[in-house]
């Protein structure tokens, strides 16, 4: 059985959907009625999912969202709020979201969210055939998949897991492109426009850890991909 994390602070929209979810989804549910109560309660257990309501007191759902990502960078995120603007949609995949629902939904709505996002994680969850290489050259740097560690003249730096992946694809495709299609699908198995927003983030990051040599340079190729350009 799957296990959800619920943060909702309208006590009567909360209970309605754990009892919905853990019936007709059969999942065991955790309710939390505030940002900290439910940061607490991720600290303390764990999930495959979690559900956060934007506008809460004490600790709103973005800030709480920000904290998972801290500890847990691999967990599903729904945000749900009675917003509708494009900024707030932005904010929920920049700080690391996967899905974004706006009140009033219909639970029947947010249960296919729910299994779509359970079914993409057992997706990626799934072997590939044989190993990747893992020890790659760049340049200057040195970096290691396995670890997650890029190592500049004595200098470590700390990969995420999405970092990692996305600087992998990269490594085996250096000095050809790779097309924004083949890495959406590859780590976020879905080429939806909030998944590019998300990967616009860690490529961001990516080439702020490269930028020590001048050699080594993350280009857009204009509608197609990206390029790791090592000279």
């Amino acid at each position: 059985m799957k296990k959800i994390l619920l943060v909702e602070d309208d006590p009567n929209l909360g209970m309605l959907l754990q009892d919905y979810l853990q019936l007709k989804g059969k999942f065991n549910v955790v309710l939390c009625v505030d940002g900290e109560e439910g940061l607490r309660t991720f600290n303390k257990q764990s999930f495959d999912l979690c559900i956060l309501d934007v506008m809460m007191p004490k600790k709103d759902g973005f800030a709480l969202g920000k904290e998972i990502r801290k500890t847990n960078e691999d967990v599903p995120i729904i945000f749900a709020t009675a917003k509708a603007m494009m900024e707030d949609k932005a904010s929920a995949y920049d700080l690391g979201g996967d899905d974004y629902i706006t009140k009033p939904f219909r639970i029947e709505e947010l249960l296919l969210r729910i299994n779509a996002l359970l079914k993409r994680v057992s997706v990626k969850e799934v072997k590939p055939a044989g190993p990747l290489q893992s020890q790659f050259q760049i340049g200057e740097y040195n970096f290691d998949f396995t670890t997650q560690m890029i190592q500049f003249r004595g200098q470590q730096q700390k990969l995420s897991t999405k970092e990692a992946e996305l600087l992998q694809l990269l490594c085996l495709k250096q000095n050809a492109v790779l097309t924004r299609e083949e890495a959406l699908l590859s780590i976020w198995h879905d080429d939806n426009y909030f998944n590019g927003r998300s990967m616009d983030v860690f490529l961001s990051k990516l080439r702020k850890y490269l930028k020590e040599d001048p050699k080594v340079e993350i280009l857009n190729v204009h509608g197609k991909g990206y390029k790791l350009l090592v000279n």
